[in-house]
């Protein structure tokens, strides 16, 4: 509404702005939380908001919106300036959509194993003790030989620098299972293998040793066996499968993906009924059928996979003419998880930037919101100074247009703003009845005041 403050004061009230129509002539006067309603602005002028319509708009619209961030050309033209705040709103729209298609980009690339070929140098080696020393300094002669198996994962020099350190692999993380074979013949069907298997409780070490009492004077024969923990899990295909398809060892989807490039190469795929396969010659081989549905590949798979090859290593210790300790490193070719991958995804998971920026969002919405405001009051006050009289008028024909509506008054406001209509003949008889309608009710207000005083 209007500014209530001074302009109300001198506002002539509707009970003496309109008088009772013929017909209505007994018609009561809306109070005065009506009058405060029907107070709206004429045409052509917008009404400045209060303090209290304000709240309400905000606590009404929760879910700002991006035209609601906008600024008016009308303010613009007020305040040049404010045109680089639209350059920098049409700015944050292109980031903001860059950022997103980045951000799907970014899912996608997550959905797919990114993976990174890096070195592990595993070192081996072996130590020769002579003699032994106990708890009560007594020493023994019984020679024992150790075998440690430990490793690190080499630097990639062509690879990113982290400035950051990074906390480094365990030697463990990157196997599921090592063996570690003795000779037979020397140390029985019962101490010739040392295994360590990952399990769900499994805690992640830096290396393993093994030590064993000498026996005679021969080389011990080890034989390790390492088997890389695959993640994605590996499996190794059938021979004949694997001839067909050229893979060795790879992930499912991998296998799954290159069999079906294989039915597409060939036409193997049935023209009449699509979810079949005709195998051919190869195919009927390995999978012993003439033709198999699509849904059937993966349970037909089951049988021709097999676990990976380990990793074996040929070790020799000598008991006689070893000085010392002995080692023997060796690099293995591991996949591990791209840096990269865990940056995409502290990215995504990251919520700080995005609270940062809803409580900026937030301040812009109010800043504009007050914006708009203000320019609607200059408005409405530009339009009074520049012609009081004009205002005045329609304001007070908006205010008896908006009073009939309230009251259901039939009438014709061109007419009634000009003085002729109030100079017709029935206009003294209404201001007569008017007046004695005020008197009997005043009378009766006074007669039912005293009848209380006196019963009283």
């Amino acid at each position: 509404m209007y500014p209530r403050a001074g302009l109300q004061q001198n506002a002539p009230t509707p009970q003496s702005m309109t008088p009772s129509w013929p017909g209505r002539m007994g018609m009561p006067n809306p109070g005065s939380s009506q009058r405060a309603q029907a107070g709206s602005t004429p045409e052509g002028i917008k009404r400045p908001l209060d303090s209290k319509s304000s709240s309400r708009s905000k606590s009404a619209s929760k879910k700002k919106k991006v035209k609601d961030k906008v600024i008016t050309q009308q303010v613009v033209e007020l305040v040049p300036e404010s045109q680089a705040y639209m350059d920098l709103l049409a700015f944050e729209n292109k980031l903001d959509s860059t950022i997103m298609r980045k951000r799907l980009d970014i899912q996608e690339a997550l959905k797919r194993p990114i993976k990174q070929k890096r070195k592990l140098r595993v070192y081996i080696s072996t130590n020769l003790y002579s003699q032994k020393t106990d708890e009560n300094e007594e020493t023994t002669a019984v020679p024992q030989w150790e075998i440690r198996v430990e490793g690190k994962l080499l630097e990639d020099p062509s690879g990113p620098k982290d400035i950051a350190p990074k906390q480094k692999r365990k030697f463990s993380s990157f196997f599921k299972n090592l063996v570690i074979e003795l000779d037979r013949d020397l140390y029985g069907p019962d101490n010739h293998l040392v295994e360590w298997h990952r399990t769900a409780t499994t805690q992640e070490t830096d290396g393993f040793q093994v030590k064993r009492p000498v026996v005679g004077d021969k080389e011990v024969k080890c034989t390790i066996f390492l088997m890389l923990d695959y993640q994605p899990p590996q499996f190794k295909l059938d021979e004949r499968l694997a001839r067909v398809l050229g893979i060795h060892t790879q992930t499912r989807p991998v296998i799954v993906n290159a069999l079906w490039q294989y039915v597409k190469n060939n036409s193997l795929q049935d023209s009449n009924e699509r979810e079949y396969i005709n195998n051919d010659r190869y195919l009927k081989q390995i999978f012993d059928c003439d033709r198999m549905k699509f849904c059937e590949i993966p349970q037909r798979l089951q049988k021709l996979l097999n676990p990976p090859d380990p990793i074996i290593i040929q070790h020799n210790i000598k008991i006689i003419g070893q000085d010392g300790k002995r080692a023997t490193c060796y690099n293995i070719d591991v996949e591990i998880d791209d840096s990269l991958r865990e940056m995409m995804q502290s990215f995504l998971l990251s919520t700080a930037s995005q609270q940062e920026i809803t409580a900026l969002d937030s301040k812009i919405h109010e800043t504009v919101e007050g914006i708009n405001q203000l320019k609607v009051q200059r408005d409405f006050f530009l339009s009074f100074s520049n012609d009081p009289q004009k205002f005045i008028n329609d304001w007070l024909y908006s205010q008896s247009k908006d009073l009939k509506v309230m009251t259901d008054v039939v009438g014709n406001p061109e007419e009634e703003r000009k003085s002729d209509f109030f100079n017709q003949p029935w206009t003294q008889e209404a201001v007569h009845r008017y007046f004695y309608k005020q008197v009997q009710q005043k009378r009766a207000e006074l007669e039912q005041v005293l009848g209380i005083r006196s019963s009283s």
